[in-house]
């Protein structure tokens, strides 16, 4: 898995160096959801945790408390790389219609990397306490508004046709939902596409309902 921006601050630990806490985490959050996939959630424990990570079941947990916060963790490392790869996609164009595409891609292509995740997240959120599920979704709700965000600006800028807020308030979600639809049908999507022709089909789509407004 790729780099995760250390974003768990919530989670408290009891190392001081926060590169070593990033770099320790992100060990943990690889490993365990092998073993949550292989295993499930339930009946996983934190000493088969450790034994994958390689740590003590001391040293672990001096990174987490519990297995909630990890799943937790793995939460937080999907929208973590996100909002990265969005930010990424954004600095390498400005121009309306690409800068949308761009956007849309990285998306789409985070979603392929974390696949594994996503649909694990999906299955075993339940099993979080309720303020990290609230904070699950605050951060999916701050993913859509990215969405809106940059359509808003491409809009102002006269870069995208002017749609009114709830159009692109559902655009954004549609965006959102088509990202992880790769990874909740892949058992047939991946039978038939690769990522690059999903990507291609959905971004089309995407650009079309603007596409309709400028013909309208």
């Amino acid at each position: 898995m790729k780099q995760h921006p250390n974003g768990t601050k919530d989670i408290p630990t009891q190392v001081k160096d926060p590169k070593l806490v990033e770099r320790r985490r992100r060990q943990i959050i690889d490993a365990a959801v092998h073993l949550f996939i292989e295993k499930g959630f339930h009946k996983t424990t934190t000493r088969q945790i450790a034994k994958a990570t390689g740590f003590s079941i001391g040293s672990l947990y001096e990174y987490v408390a519990s297995k909630e916060d990890v799943l937790y963790m793995v939460c937080d490392a999907i929208h973590a790389e996100v909002g990265k790869g969005v930010t990424e996609a954004l600095a390498r164009t400005d121009d309306g219609w690409h800068a949308l595409a761009e956007v849309i891609r990285e998306y789409f292509l985070v979603c392929h990397r974390m696949c594994d995740h996503i649909l694990l997240v999906y299955q075993e959120t339940r099993s979080l306490p309720s303020q990290w599920r609230r904070k699950i979704l605050e951060n999916e709700l701050n993913i859509t508004g990215i969405f809106v965000g940059v359509m808003a600006d491409l809009m102002e800028s006269g870069n995208l046709p002017k749609l009114d807020e709830h159009s692109v308030e559902l655009i954004a979600h549609n965006i959102s939902v088509l990202g992880h639809m790769w990874t909740f049908r892949r058992w047939f999507l991946a039978r038939h596409y690769n990522i690059e022709d999903y990507i291609k089909f959905q971004t089309d789509f995407i650009l079309g309902i603007f596409n309709r407004e400028l013909d309208a």
